[in-house]
């Protein structure tokens, strides 16, 4: 890539005067020692030798520094400049060295951040890799186990057979869903996955989701309610099935983390004219402070040991982040550990929200 090489003459300009006032001066000085009674003479001389001693000064030490000095600053910038950095590159080149040295301390100092963001996510790449294939080789080898002792023998056994048999096409839907999951989280990354954009009525969404999800929160004895007892229909608009495996995937976190007999609250809270806020809380176990910052990363479990018994890939809550970021708008999350949590999103109501009475499920 060719560089635009731009020459300064600063230092040649300082470096020509200070030498032509030296020896102009210590000139001037001999001379009155010598001729001292020839003051018009001494004056001419000295106006006459100081622009002589000048400009072939400045045409010497421009000429010196830019075959020593001002080739190798830009060998240094062509050299620099095949890291194709977007600071240096297709910009002027200047040759002062204050300059030189400012704009290559900028580069170390971006190249050292880009280092350093490339190390974390490294890391993150390390990790992610290992949760995934900690999360595939659970339900794999539990596959492989059943069928593996059917056939060693145990498929002449009709109730075994059928037992493992079940056991195993559990394991497989378990890493067809953990696979679906990575699926849509790459295409919302991705922008490949379109949200069908309408109008719909956010408390009856929710209402929905209760009747889907009333029998596992009873299987904890968990109360699913909203916060208030008088709820008004809410006309919202984005893509409806989105949003319900938003509140599905936000509601299921609540159950599995919620305490025996506890509550799952959701609320529908008018932000402005144009927003509105829904916030599902429970007095379940909470999260410590420093866990809250990663709980939408893929894969990452606060409690290692404690959750795998509750399946779900481990994606949840990244495919929360993920849709609600396609839809524009934002998460956000309050816990409190051993008190319990609180998970909101923000959504844009339709043009025209139209307001029903709901009867409270």
């Amino acid at each position: 890539m060719k560089i635009n090489f731009k020459k300064t003459y600063k230092f040649a300009i300082k470096s020509a005067l200070y030498i032509s006032l030296f020896t102009t001066a210590f000139v001037l000085m001999l001379m009155s020692l010598f001729y001292k009674n020839q003051l018009k003479h001494q004056v001419a001389f000295g106006i006459i030798f100081i622009i002589v001693i000048y400009i072939f000064s400045f045409l010497v030490l421009q000429y010196r520094v830019e075959r020593f000095i001002y080739r190798r600053v830009k060998k240094i910038y062509d050299e620099v400049s095949l890291l194709e950095s977007t600071t240096l590159i297709n910009q002027p080149i200047n040759t002062d060295m204050e300059t030189l040295s400012r704009e290559v301390k900028k580069f170390a100092t971006d190249k050292k951040l880009e280092i350093e963001m490339l190390e974390i996510r490294e890391q993150y790449r390390r990790e992610f890799l290992g949760n995934v294939s900690h999360e595939l080789k659970t339900p794999l080898f539990t596959v492989q186990g059943y069928v593996s002792t059917l056939l060693d023998g145990a498929m002449d056994d009709k109730n075994i057979r059928k037992k493992y048999l079940k056991r195993a096409e559990k394991g497989v839907e378990r890493l067809i869903y953990i696979v679906e999951d990575l699926d849509m989280i790459t295409k919302l990354e991705s922008g490949d996955l379109d949200l069908n954009m309408t109008d719909f009525d956010i408390v009856e969404l929710i209402q929905n989701v209760f009747e889907l999800l009333e029998m596992k929160a009873d299987k904890k004895k968990i109360k699913l309610a909203f916060e208030s007892k008088n709820v008004q229909s809410v006309m919202i608009r984005g893509d409806q099935d989105r949003i319900q495996q938003v509140l599905e995937n936000l509601i299921v976190n609540s159950i599995k983390y919620g305490k025996e007999g506890g509550l799952t609250e959701v609320g529908v809270v008018n932000l402005t004219k144009k927003k509105v806020l829904i916030r599902i809380s429970d007095n379940g176990e909470g999260v410590e402070k420093q866990n809250i910052p990663r709980l939408f990363e893929r894969f990452y479990r606060v409690d290692k040991s404690g959750t795998r018994s509750e399946g779900g890939s481990g994606l949840g809550l990244a495919i929360v982040k993920h849709i609600i970021e396609a839809h524009k708008e934002k998460v956000y999350v309050e816990s409190e550990f051993g008190i319990g949590s609180e998970f909101s999103f923000t959504l844009e109501k339709a043009n025209k929200a139209s307001k029903i009475d709901v009867k409270k499920s």
